[in-house]
């Protein structure tokens, strides 16, 4: 017989009743999916009108995110996705469409905004004057305020506070100090890297030279080191020198913007080493505050000190209350006046050389004006700068073509209107209302290759700026107006001395590989590099002697 308590069917009405509620649950996830997506569409939808209406259904680009925010910034640049690259990698199809503005509204994440290649529009909401209804946005300058805000970050009363105490450091006693250091240590570099000895040097990348070049003299001018070629500066442990920590805050700057403290603390190499950098580039630049000071209270160091942060310091001390900057902003000027002021020198240098050596009709012609003045025996001098005006004109076409200052971004802090003209051979403009809140980036890429500016404009032409005042306006890639770059003079010294000495010295030409041309050569090296800054590829040269110059590195 069979046991009361046995039922061969009593898992069948078990198994139904779980089947009937794995199937509801399913049923509802798919629901509450499709809630979602319906909401994420209605969302994104009503998202992107309301960005339309913002940059007043001014035709452009239709995107999933801004392309300068998180997280477009970090995504790779795609047909769907511009990206960090599309200015330059689109800098001759971008204003194609007629026009030197266009918009950009993103429908899932990002803000509505203009980006422009316009000077006029550029003037606008930058320069000229200071009476303007655009600010530069705190949220946009995160990777230039890690350590603190400073001149370049700043803006309106804060701008002018920064303006006021820094200003002064760049005199002639600064300049001259420039283009004699500049001069030394190129003396110093024909003796360190053997160029005096040998009649052709092969550099795999000039940037190894630029980058300690402009490190040295930007540390030895701005802060009063007494280092040198063979003996570059130290953390204050002297465990890394600065130079090193710099380039490890440099490659991971835009990282430590971006991400998360707590992720940049997690326990993998490229984290650590970035934070140790920064913790000693941090102790080294509160020691150089404390050092300053005393500098400054000393009686009469004014005719003993000419770097440039020593004058800054002295100019914050004398400063009342109102104007003084705290130790912070000093740290925050001291740091865009170390990276910034060598890294985009070095770019811009390393760029200037590449295109020299691809351009042997160009060099030739330079190098016959280095001799017309310096001749053959002597150091190139100070005087000699205002008459070195094509040696000038290299640099500033190679500036134009690798702005290491890609992007100027603004902000509307009022309504305003933005008045954008017409594409070139139509007159007039198009005025656009300008909600508060709404942010116009300028290219500075699309600027430097704008025809409308300059004809031909992917070619090395250092022609368009013989006779060009070193101050002029019209050559707009360090800016224009009261924000253009303070330390303009100064980088514009460093490479006419370093450059004049070079071509006097040495030809410069491109190390080819196996069967490559110097057109190859060229689209495979002169490039964009974008980090922080923008630059150009590592630059293989080499460098053939023209005469002897080992005593010159003497």
């Amino acid at each position: 017989m069979f046991s009361t308590s046995f039922d061969p069917f009593r898992w069948i009405p078990a198994s139904s009743a779980q089947y009937e509620t794995s199937s509801r649950a399913e049923i509802s996830a798919v629901n509450v999916t499709l809630a979602a997506l319906a909401i994420v569409v209605v969302s994104s939808f009503l998202k992107h009108r309301r960005g339309l209406k913002a940059v007043g259904y001014f035709p452009g680009l239709r995107v999933p995110f801004f392309p300068m925010g998180f997280p477009g910034v970090v995504l790779p640049t795609t047909w769907w996705n511009p990206g960090y690259l599309f200015l330059w990698n689109k800098r001759l199809t971008n204003y194609a469409h007629g026009t030197d503005t266009f918009s950009v509204v993103s429908f899932l994440i990002g803000e509505p905004c203009f980006y422009t290649a316009n000077l006029d529009v550029l003037r606008q909401v930058a320069g000229g004057s200071h009476k303007t209804s655009f600010l530069k946005p705190e949220h946009h300058s995160i990777i230039l305020l890690l350590w603190g805000m400073n001149l370049l970050a700043a803006d309106g009363e804060v701008w002018r506070k920064h303006r006021r105490v820094v200003a002064p450091a760049f005199n002639n006693k600064l300049y001259r100090n420039v283009w004699t250091r500049t001069i030394q240590t190129y003396k110093q570099i024909l003796v360190g890297e053997k160029w005096a000895d040998q009649k052709e040097s092969r550099i795999p990348s000039f940037q190894t030279i630029t980058s300690k070049l402009t490190l040295l003299i930007i540390g030895q001018c701005g802060f009063g080191f007494q280092s040198t070629w063979f003996d570059p500066p130290k953390t204050a442990d002297g465990r890394m020198s600065v130079h090193e920590a710099l380039k490890v805050v440099g490659d991971s700057h835009v990282l430590a913007a971006f991400l998360p403290n707590w992720i940049m603390k997690l326990p993998f190499k490229r984290f650590q080493e970035a934070l140790e950098a920064h913790d000693r580039l941090e102790q080294f630049m509160k020691d150089m505050v404390v050092q300053k000071k005393a500098d400054a209270a000393q009686k009469g160091f004014e005719n003993e000190k000419d770097d440039m942060f020593t004058m800054l310091v002295k100019a914050n001390e004398d400063e009342t209350s109102k104007f003084k900057l705290d130790d912070q902003e000093l740290i925050g000027n001291i740091f865009i006046m170390l990276f910034a002021g060598h890294e985009s020198t070095a770019h811009s240098l390393a760029a200037a050389i590449g295109l020299l050596s691809a351009h042997q009709d160009i060099q030739e012609e330079i190098y016959q004006q280095v001799l017309s003045v310096c001749g053959t025996d002597g150091e190139p001098t100070f005087e000699d700068y205002d008459k070195l005006d094509k040696v000038l004109a290299v640099f500033y076409e190679a500036v134009r073509l690798f702005p290491a200052a890609h992007v100027l971004i603004r902000s509307a802090w009022e309504d305003t209107v933005l008045h954008i003209p017409k594409c070139e051979g139509q007159e007039g403009r198009t005025d656009v209302a300008i909600p508060e809140g709404t942010t116009v980036i300028v290219d500075m890429v699309g600027i430097q290759y704008n025809p409308r500016y300059f004809p031909d404009p992917t070619s090395f032409r250092p022609s368009r700026w013989y006779g060009l005042s070193n101050d002029s306006d019209s050559f707009s890639a360090f800016s224009v107006g009261p924000r253009a770059c303070v330390g303009r003079k100064f980088a514009l010294l460093e490479a006419v001395a370093f450059l004049t000495s070079l071509l006097r010295d040495f030809s410069i030409h491109p190390i080819l590989n196996m069967g490559e041309s110097v057109e190859q050569w060229k689209e495979r090296v002169l490039d964009a590099k974008l980090v922080v800054t923008l630059g150009v590829k590592d630059v293989p040269i080499r460098l053939v002697r023209r005469t002897s110059v080992g005593q010159k590195g003497n």
